[in-house]
């Protein structure tokens, strides 16, 4: 595979036990064999905000000049696309018709349906297989199509993969039926609503540690909530990954065209842009000049189980520090191949364990959660630095079990010690 997904490897060889799966480059066979053709190609952000559609539209054209008259075919648009994309789609596959069977066009039966995905990098097969939600914007015919598509997967009566059983309790997926605008505003909603969930988490992380509270006891109180609930509360460096900017950015060019400015959406993206930069800062207040230091990454991936690094706080914040003549060593399980590919020019050290990044080093920043980092033996690692400064910027770690391991510990939302209880002990905490 060319890029890493926990079980996809399985799931590729239990499709082709199942009845075969082909990867072909040529679309005119397999677009002319189908009843249902998902679009699923890339939609990146241009520097104005506004997507970048070229590689939809190529594939709507291709796909009109596939079509026969055999069948009616739904084209569906699973890539993350503008509102009013779908007008735009059906439009082009005309086009692509008309070019290809110019007397015999209006035989040639389709619709274009919206069904927007869901899926979190890391975890993206079981988002497949057992979604919270289905969502699905078409007209009747469409609908009728995509109904029976997905009816397996809504009544969970396919017969799971051993490598990953279906959940306890899980008996049927929630099917949201409405038009293909609102199929497509509800995917940047949803992404629009996480990354200022997120945001908001920071904030208050940022106001925490000025006042000496506990963010993540903050997180966890607020959290109880129902109105609220705790998912996309956790401070941190800031959300990454090609999905949250690049659809917020989308939307705020909607709005714009449509004349309304989304102040909220603005600030959600500058306080990411800003949460990056506490690594700098809180560098900064332990070493004061960095110019020569040498510090360690632990993370390079923009988050745990994915080799992805698009818009990755890592990758920002080793730049930064290269620029001010700082020696950077990195260590990531398994992205730090595709950083040397897709980053040649990016002048880190690659080291081959945490132990190795953390050698003579004058301060470790915990950039991406991995689950192994949990497991690290600190007090070793403290030992084989110069200087042994954490910058815990997930909150992996407990900071007292650090401290005692001999770091000088900061998280991000944390105290620097722990404050004293004031509260009666003999009431039990709900935390």
């Amino acid at each position: 595979m060319p890029i890493y997904e926990p079980h996809l490897d399985q799931l590729l060889q239990l499709a082709a036990q199942r009845g075969g799966i082909d990867f072909i480059t040529d679309l005119a066979a397999p677009a002319a064999e189908s009843d249902a053709i998902f679009i699923a190609v890339g939609t990146p952000s241009m520097s104005t905000g506004e997507t970048n559609l070229c590689y939809l539209e190529a594939a709507a054209r291709s796909i009109g000049a596939a079509m026969d008259d055999s069948r009616f075919r739904v084209v569906v648009n699973k890539s993350t696309v503008p509102v009013g994309s779908g007008n735009l789609v059906e439009t082009l596959v005309r086009e692509g018709i008309r070019g290809a069977h110019p007397g015999n066009q209006k035989r040639i039966r389709f619709g274009v349906a919206s069904n927007p995905e869901f899926l979190r990098e890391g975890c993206a097969i079981a988002d497949s297989l057992y979604p919270d939600r289905i969502v699905l914007g078409a007209g009747e015919e469409c609908m009728q199509v995509l109904r029976e598509l997905y009816q397996l997967l809504v009544e969970q009566s396919f017969e799971a993969p051993v490598f990953l059983p279906r959940p306890a309790g899980m008996s049927r997926v929630p099917v949201v039926t409405t038009t293909l605008t609102s199929a497509e505003m509800i995917k940047y909603a949803a992404n629009a609503f996480l990354a200022v969930k997120i945001g908001f988490a920071n904030e208050i992380a940022n106001i925490c540690e000025r006042v000496g509270a506990d963010a993540l006891e903050v997180m966890s109180g607020i959290g109880l909530d129902g109105r609220i609930g705790a998912r996309f509360l956790n401070p941190g460096l800031g959300w990454g990954g090609s999905c949250f900017g690049k659809d917020i950015q989308s939307l705020l060019h909607t709005a714009r065209e449509y004349g309304y400015q989304s102040r909220m959406l603005e600030a959600a993206l500058e306080v990411n842009r800003a949460q990056r930069q506490l690594v700098i800062q809180k560098l900064q207040e332990k070493l004061f000049i960095l110019k020569g230091r040498t510090i360690a990454l632990l993370g390079l991936a923009f988050k745990p189980e994915t080799d992805d690094l698009r818009d990755a706080p890592a990758l920002q914040i080793a730049e930064r520090l290269l620029q001010m003549g700082v020696r950077v060593n990195a260590y990531d399980p398994i992205a730090m191949e595709s950083c040397r590919l897709i980053h040649p020019n990016l002048k880190i050290h690659y080291c081959e364990s945490p132990q190795e990044a953390a050698e003579e080093a004058d301060a470790l920043v915990l950039v991406t959660e991995w689950k192994q980092f949990a497991g690290l033996d600190l007090a070793d690692l403290a030992k084989r630095m110069c200087r042994a400064i954490l910058v815990d910027g997930r909150n992996l770690f407990d900071p007292e079990v650090a401290r005692r391991a001999g770091f000088d510990y900061s998280g991000i939302g944390r105290p620097q010690r722990a404050a004293a209880r004031t509260d009666n002990p003999a009431i039990p905490s709900t935390i």
